[in-house]
Formats: C-alpha cells, structure tokens, sequence
C-alpha cells in the first residue's frame, strides 16, 4: 500500500505491515498492543525508515488500519490450504504410511509457503494440489490411484479443475526458490532438508486418526489400571486397619492365669540431692540424765 503521491507522502510499506500485524491480532484473538508493535519495528529499523510512522506512530497505524479494512472490504474469513491437504489425501490410495509421510512434507510446505506471495496469488485450493505434487516428487511417491480415477485422467482433476501442470511447478519452483535464497541470505542458518522434512515441534502437525484413536485407548488403559491399583492399595490399608485392631483389643484383656506387672511411672529427670547438709548436735546421755 502507497501513500498519497499528491501530498507528498513517502511509500507507506513499514506501517501497513505494522497494521497487519496489530489487525491480525486482533481477528485471531490475541492481541497485541499498539505500542508494543511500535516499538518492535523501532528496534528493527533505521531512523529513516522508523520516519515513515510520522510524528504519532500510534495515530498513523489507527488511522491505517481503518484504510486497510475498506481495501478488504471487511472480508477477515481466511482459508488456508491445510483443510484441503487433508481432504485430498484421504481420497488417495495406496500404502498408508507413505501418504501420511507425503502428508506430512506437504504441510511443512504449506507452513514455509507463507514467507511467499503465493496466498496472494493463488487460491488455497490450487497450492494444496502443489504441495501434494511437490511432495510426491521429493518421496518419490507416484500417485497412481485415486477415488474418481475413472473420471478424471490426472489426480489432481478431481479437486480443482483447468490447473495444468505448468501452473503446479510454478508455485512448486517458488516454494523452492525460497529454501536457496534462504540459504543465500542466512549462512548461518541451516535450511529445511527437502529429503527429510523438519520437525514440527513449533510449527502444526498433520493430524492422523489411526494416532488420535491409539492415543484415545492408551489413555483409556492407563486410567483402568490406576484405578485398580488404588482400590488395592485401599483394600491393603483396610486390612492393615482391621490387624492393628484386633492386635490393640487382644494386649487390653488381662490373661486369666496371671496378671502382668504393674509398671511405676518414674520421673523422666533424676531426684537431684540437696547441696546443704544438715548437721544435728552431739547429746550425750550423762546431759540427760
């Protein structure tokens, strides 16, 4: 988005992706502040770059985010390819763990492609579809069936419709050209490995059903035996109980042949002997008589 050329005004581009970022907040419920945006862009640009927020940087990102709706027409539904990668993979056949390994490059695709254009150029539909082909290509996965294979003569027909091939590697070249300028630009930075994709520790996983029903019956399993487990311990600790009892009521009754010992109670401290000594007078008997 351009500034207006009549006032003078320079190219808008740091504050409108400023804007994005605090009206995307906004729409996926969580919020960033305005000010912590601001000063975000402060650290990452130069005083002349910075100038293009103005004089109000808070005012000019306002002022921005209400051009930016009337631009979309307040259109703030999304969609993104991951629902169609799912819904298309389950209408393929074959063996099972590869297309969930063709799934699952797919979707790290999908997350690399939105450092792109690509959203903007193409519908989400359409960059499903080549993900898929550009994943298939690298685990050498051909697709050979599919549910309406009588129908349609290339997998892919099914799903969308008047998308040749040359379409599919364009985006896929794109796709690719954004793993070597990354490798160009961050040396130090390792890139993805399109033979093994990367862990999705940080990034959304493709969920599968066969793991969230083992998981499901794991859990299930493990609750049972813990229960049981407690009910034994509870039942060990009654019995236990039930012991102590009986042992205390037996030691109470007094054995009819002898009766035990009475025990005296002594003084935990020792009788401590007087310092003072007593002296009595000697009386002799001639005295007395």
């Amino acid at each position: 988005m351009r500034g207006n050329n009549d006032s003078g005004r320079p190219n808008m581009e740091k504050v409108t992706g400023a804007c994005c970022l605090f009206l995307a907040g906004k729409v996926e419920e969580t919020p960033k502040k305005c000010k912590d945006i601001i000063k975000t862009a402060r650290s990452l640009l130069n005083d002349v770059q910075f100038g293009q927020f103005g004089d109000d940087p808070k005012e000019e990102v306002m002022v921005l985010e209400r051009i930016l709706l009337q631009t979309i027409k307040f259109d703030l539904q999304v969609e993104h390819p991951y629902q169609f990668l799912l819904k298309y993979a389950k209408q393929l056949k074959g063996d099972k763990n590869k297309i969930q390994k063709l799934v699952q490059m797919a979707w790290t695709f999908v997350n690399d492609s939105l450092c792109t254009t690509l959203s903007l150029q193409w519908e989400p539909e359409i960059i499903a579809v080549a993900v898929m082909y550009l994943a298939g290509r690298l685990c050498k996965f051909e697709i050979q069936e599919w549910t309406s294979k009588p129908m349609y003569r290339r997998w892919w027909e099914q799903f969308v419709q008047d998308v040749p091939v040359d379409v599919l590697e364009d985006i896929c070249h794109q796709i690719l050209d954004l793993y070597s300028q990354g490798k160009q630009q961050m040396p130090h930075h390792t890139p993805h490995q399109l033979q093994q994709p990367p862990s999705l520790q940080s990034t959304p996983q493709a969920p599968t059903v066969q793991q969230s029903q083992q998981s499901q019956s794991s859990e299930q399993s493990q609750t049972q035996q813990q229960k049981e487990l407690q009910q034994s311990a509870q039942q060990q600790q009654q019995q236990q109980q039930q012991q102590q009892q009986t042992q205390a009521q037996q030691s109470k009754k007094p054995s009819p042949q002898s009766s035990p010992p009475r025990q005296i109670k002594r003084p935990a401290s020792p009788l401590v002997k007087p310092s003072v000594k007593l002296t009595f007078p000697e009386i002799s008997l001639r005295s007395i008589t």
